[in-house]
């Protein structure tokens, strides 16, 4: 038994001094190559250049491709970018866009405003500025038969009931209500309204009744009273309340009376302060 553990032992021990003595002329082997090769290339050998050359090469491109993902991917990491920064400066300008767009639409209603007041107050001309107050009309009542405005100016102004109302001289209708600072505005064509007239040149009397359209009509005219297209219709003044003289209409050949103005197109009005000369309810 123990002549077999001494030769195992012994086998081992060859084997591992085969191994280190094998790995040892490896190296030296190694060592011996690499002189070699470098004397070769110190002495310029062609086959040297050639080989090193080729393995260059090799390095070179797998360099390149190990490199390709750290050269592509910042690549794409910065086009998203870009493309998100140019998405949110589209939409930044987008938005500076729509509000130059609002003030522009805003400047030409102030715009039109203005000119339409400067109309009103061209038209208007008056003699004193103190007998007149210009008023914007806040809400327009309509309904199928009563037809009535509301304006920004009120009691504060000394605006009282049965006051004229006008625009561009010519009547629109009367004050009925005041508040400290609003006032409603009867129109003409309103079913409540009746206003004393007279037109033509035998100056023919009639009352101008509203009937909740946009046409009053002539009503109490003398018998057998042919209408006539186009005749201009003024107030009498007979109530008190409005101005004799001031124009209202034209005559149609079927008894009503056109408007000069759409009482449906009202933005500015004037009210005269003229106090009627009776009380009105």
């Amino acid at each position: 038994m123990s002549v077999s553990r001494d030769d195992f032992s012994i086998a081992f021990r060859s084997a591992l001094l085969q191994r280190g003595a094998t790995q040892k002329f490896s190296i030296f082997s190694l060592i011996i190559l690499a002189i070699v090769i470098f004397f070769l290339d110190v002495y310029g050998f062609k086959a040297i250049k050639t080989t090193r050359s080729f393995i260059n090469d090799v390095v070179y491109r797998v360099t390149y491709l190990a490199s390709t993902p750290t050269r592509i991917f910042p690549g794409i990491h910065q086009g998203i970018a870009s493309h998100f920064n140019l998405k949110k400066e589209n939409e930044e300008l987008r938005q500076v866009i729509e509000r130059y767009k609002s003030l522009d639409l805003n400047l030409e209603y102030i715009s039109n405003e203005n000119k339409n007041l400067k109309k009103v107050l061209d038209t208007e001309n008056v003699e004193s500025v103190s007998n007149v107050v210009l008023a914007k009309v806040l809400v327009d009542r309509n309904s199928p038969f009563l037809k009535s405005i509301i304006i920004n100016k009120g009691s504060k102004e000394d605006i009282v009931k049965g006051m004229p109302v006008t625009q561009n001289k010519y009547l629109i209708g009367r004050i009925v209500e005041t508040n400290y600072l609003s006032s409603r505005v009867l129109l003409l064509n309103d079913l409540n309204s009746r206003i004393p007239v007279t037109f033509d040149d035998k100056s023919t009397q009639a009352i101008l009744t509203g009937g909740g359209t946009r046409k009053p009509t002539l009503s109490y005219l003398p018998e057998d009273f042919q209408f006539k297209e186009g005749i201009t219709v003024f107030a009498s003044g007979k109530d008190g309340i409005f101005t004799a003289g001031t124009p209202i209409g034209k005559t149609t050949d079927y008894g009503a009376v056109e408007l000069f103005v759409d009482p449906n197109q009202l933005s500015y009005v004037t009210v005269n302060l003229i106090k009627p000369s009776k009380e009105v309810f």
